[in-house]
């Protein structure tokens, strides 16, 4: 059995499942695409090789093994995307809420059947069907849950709005104790610059008290100020548009003190290295083409 456990975003990290790269399948059609990243890059004739992938994602593995984490892997499918196993289930407390996710990913739930197979089936949890859901927007803190949706009546224009109110509605009825606070998201089908895709695009808390922000990725002004007030402005990283867009708030904390982070975030990882923290660099800008990173890629089930 699983014994999951998970309540913030960087207690110390024990078993997580890592998506994987190999078998990713030709470069898809630019009509299939999820996401404005992806689409720029098929255009551009620059999207990411799985080759490539594959080396990126063997790195966070070795990290992780480094610091001890048990790492689970997906079950390959033939020329299927699996990287991003954030977007397929996720866990708070001893709960993995299984994602209503978009219904052209539904075979990636079922290659991660190894592992929710050994969850107690009391605290497997399928939403219903129009609650919409991806893990990225979805942020245990503690007595809060942050969760990124997108409020407008245009919503369902919007293939890369991933969660919408009803399953915020319904995380508050399953965690009645938490106070579940939910940010209306930037989005864009077009734009990438222009798009948080998920909360983890745009915000990230990490250890110390402190967190990564991107202003612009949040609709309402004062959801973002009721942020900056929660964590204290000393507190909060603030990422610039570019910055957004090769994913800097998409790092993954290991611990309070341990981050993995891309070694292209120069300005981010010098500030982290300046508040203390131990960052372990690695290549992960392929990835980052498909518009998720670290976070994206990696689904905790224990952290200490």
């Amino acid at each position: 059995m699983i014994n999951l456990h998970v309540t913030d975003e960087f207690s110390t990290l024990k078993a997580v499942v890592l998506g994987i790269a190999d078998s990713n399948g030709p470069t898809p059609k630019l009509e299939d695409t999820y996401d404005p990243k992806s689409a720029e890059h098929i255009k551009a004739g620059t999207y990411p090789k799985e080759r490539d992938m594959v080396q990126e994602m063997e790195l966070v593995f070795q990290i992780l093994s480094k610091y001890n984490v048990k790492v689970y892997r997906p079950e390959k499918i033939s020329n299927y995307n699996q990287i991003f196993s954030r977007d397929i289930a996720f866990v708070i407390e001893d709960k993995m809420i299984i994602s209503n996710i978009l219904p052209d990913r539904n075979k990636e739930i079922n290659a991660i059947e190894h592992v929710w197979s050994k969850v107690d089936k009391n605290n497997l949890i399928n939403l219903p069907e129009e609650a919409h859901i991806e893990g990225g927007d979805v942020m245990p803190w503690g007595d809060y849950i942050f969760v990124g949706t997108y409020r407008g009546k245009d919503y369902a224009d919007y293939i890369t709005a991933r969660t919408n109110m009803t399953a915020v509605k319904c995380l508050q009825d399953l965690f009645p104790s938490k106070k579940v606070v939910s940010f209306n998201l930037r989005k864009s089908n077009t734009i990438a610059r222009d798009n948080a895709l998920h909360l983890d695009c745009c915000f990230q808390p990490i250890g110390k008290g402190k967190c990564i922000i991107h202003k612009e990725g949040f609709l309402e002004k004062n959801e973002y100020e009721w942020l900056i007030d929660l964590f204290g402005k000393e507190n909060c990283f603030h990422i610039s548009k570019d910055e957004m867009y090769s994913m800097n708030s998409n790092i993954l904390s290991i611990s309070p003190k341990v981050i993995i982070s891309e070694k292209n975030f120069k300005r981010l990882n010098n500030w982290l290295r300046s508040q203390g923290f131990i960052v372990e660099e690695v290549s992960y800008s392929e990835i980052s083409k498909q518009e998720g990173l670290l976070r994206c890629s990696t689904m905790p089930l224990i952290r200490d």
